[in-house]
C-alpha cells in the first residue's frame, strides 16, 4: 500500500516538473528581445530598429488561421489614421504562420490592405523570447522601448483598451 502512495507522490511530482512552464525568458519582460525577422519581401528586419525613440509602438502578433486575430488587426486598421494623427503611434503585424503558411500571408494582406507593416515569425523565435502561448497577443511599448502593456485574446471593443493606453501613454506637451 505504501509503494502505491509513493509512486502516486513520485508520478504526481514528475507530472508538476514536465508541466511547469520555462524560466528562460521572464513573462514580465520589460522590453523588445533582439530578434531580426522578415518582412513579406524576405527583407530581414532587426524588430528594435523599428520602435521609434519618444513613439508608440503597438506589436500584434498573429496568424492567417486566427479569425479573431484578424478582426483585432482589421479594427486596428479602421483607427490607424486616427492613431497616428493623435498619439503618433506605429502598429506592427507579426505573423506567426509556419512556413508553408507564411505564403498566404502576403496574399491575405495584400487584400485586406492593412495600411501597417507586417513581419514573419515562421519559427516563432520571437513568440518564445516573449513567452506567450497563444495569438492574438498585443504588446504596447512606449516611446521608451518599454513594454508598458500586454494583451492576450481579443473581443471586439479590445482596441478601445488600447487606445486608452496610448492616450495614458501621451506626453501633456502633445496635441
Amino acid at each position: 500500500m505504501k509503494f502505491r502512495h509513493l509512486l502516486f507522490a513520485l508520478s504526481c511530482f514528475i507530472l508538476a516538473i514536465c508541466a511547469a512552464p520555462s524560466f528562460s525568458q521572464p513573462s514580465n519582460q520589460s522590453s523588445i528581445p533582439e530578434v531580426s525577422l522578415r518582412d513579406t519581401d524576405g527583407n530581414l528586419v532587426e524588430l528594435r530598429s523599428l520602435i521609434r525613440p519618444g513613439k508608440p509602438t503597438i506589436i500584434s502578433f498573429w496568424a492567417t488561421w486566427c479569425a479573431p486575430c484578424k478582426k483585432e488587426l482589421s479594427n486596428y486598421a479602421e483607427l490607424y489614421v486616427d492613431w497616428q494623427k493623435e498619439f503618433d503611434v506605429e502598429v506592427l503585424a507579426i505573423s506567426i504562420d509556419d512556413s508553408r503558411n507564411s505564403a498566404k500571408v502576403k496574399s491575405y494582406i495584400n487584400g485586406v490592405k492593412w495600411p501597417f507593416r507586417v513581419l514573419l515569425d515562421p519559427n516563432e523565435d520571437m513568440k518564445r523570447a516573449l513567452n506567450f502561448q497563444t495569438v492574438p497577443f498585443s504588446l504596447l511599448i512606449d516611446g521608451e522601448g518599454r513594454i508598458a502593456y500586454r494583451h492576450n485574446s481579443y473581443v471586439e471593443g479590445d482596441e478601445f483598451v488600447i487606445e486608452e493606453k496610448l492616450k495614458k501613454l501621451k506626453k501633456p506637451d502633445q496635441k
